[in-house]
């Protein structure tokens, strides 16, 4: 099985994409408009210490506080306030779907022609949306000329049951994925990034998904503050045990303006060196089941908003070393998995 086509020693999305679709298949991230449950209070305010204005993986907040997070969910006094209705309220302006897609298969064109697309919604929190609006943004991103399929952004707190019927009603029509920020394990990580998220309410969101049938990715970020190799390890493991559909892989960088930032310019974040990520890397691919696509191995940072580390900005060296690290050392996807313990 591996090498794959690609010569990969483990299960890339090109790889599944052609399996599926016949060809290569790319990705347009769409901007719908969304907020989040951990912003406008319903969950939490601020976000997570290393998310920014864009969401997903693009812009920035600012730190208000010591803490690696922001303003906390509780009234001045410091008594619990009852949780708010959401205000749904988008946090800046966002162009028509069809203009961002255009924008977006223009930009790829060069390299991938017109090859077909995955409507990507990737910023915030990409189900947290009254279900009218839910299925009006997905109905129009399916019917974008050339679109093959949808994939969608989210929390795993953000599934109520009338948006699971809805994601269940469109796996049935179209390629569909939902992808679930986990970035750890560990309840204490996720606290200290004031995610407002438990493992435990990961669980549940996940199980619902495939419950329903519909495929999931994992998301998940190495070298997040006070975790050792051993408890990135610990992630995949208990990831590995749920056999995912597909599973994102990213290092920690830090954005500019993100509470993150604030943390590491105080010297209260140390990151991870590259060699560092990618034997973390190299040994979390070893313990995933062979079956689980990897979609992403290193995250995708612009470069105007960049702090830290430099190396982050640099892909193609972080996936060569990759490579030469796994053949060096022999590894293919999937020679642990089921391991609970290996010195790797």
């Amino acid at each position: 099985m591996f090498p794959d086509e690609s010569g990969k020693r483990y299960r890339t999305f090109d790889s599944r994409m052609k399996e599926i679709f016949g060809r290569k298949v790319v990705k347009i991230p769409l901007d719908g408009g969304f907020t989040c449950p951990n912003r406008d209070g319903r969950k939490g305010y601020g976000g997570c210490a290393f998310c920014g204005d864009g969401g997903g993986e693009a812009r920035a907040i600012r730190d208000s506080g010591s803490a690696i997070r922001n303003r906390p969910a509780e009234s001045p006094d410091g008594a619990a306030v009852a949780e708010p209705m959401p205000s749904y309220e988008c946090p800046r302006a966002v162009p028509p779907l069809r203009e961002q897609y255009e924008l977006g298969r223009e930009a790829l064109r060069g390299k991938w022609g017109d090859a077909p697309a995955i409507a990507y919604f990737q910023s915030y929190t990409s189900t947290y949306a009254p279900l009218t609006r839910l299925r009006a943004l997905y109905e129009e991103a399916l019917s974008l000329p050339d679109v093959v399929g949808l994939t969608v952004a989210t929390r795993p707190d953000a599934l109520p049951d009338d948006v699971l019927d809805l994601l269940e009603e469109l796996s049935r029509r179209t390629f569909l994925t939902v992808e679930l920020g986990l970035q750890s394990i560990r309840d204490e990580t996720s606290a200290r990034l004031n995610r407002g998220c438990t493992y435990a309410e990961f669980l549940a969101g996940y199980r619902s998904l495939k419950a329903r049938g519909i495929a999931v990715c994992v998301h998940l970020i190495d070298g997040l503050p006070g975790e050792t190799r051993e408890m990135m390890l610990d992630t995949v493991r208990a990831v590995a045990a749920l056999a995912p559909d597909f599973v994102k892989f990213h290092e920690l960088y830090i954005r500019r303006g993100t509470a993150l930032e604030a943390a590491y310019l105080r010297g209260e974040v140390r990151l991870l060196t590259r060699g560092e990520y990618v034997s973390v890397l190299a040994a979390q691919i070893a313990l995933l089941p062979p079956g689980t696509v990897v979609e992403r191995v290193t995250g995708d940072p612009l470069r105007e908003e960049l702090v830290a580390p430099d190396w982050a900005g640099d892909k193609k060296k972080i996936r060569a070393q990759l490579d030469k690290t796994l053949a060096a050392e022999q590894i293919t996807q999937g020679i642990y998995a089921n391991c609970t313990k290996l010195n790797i």
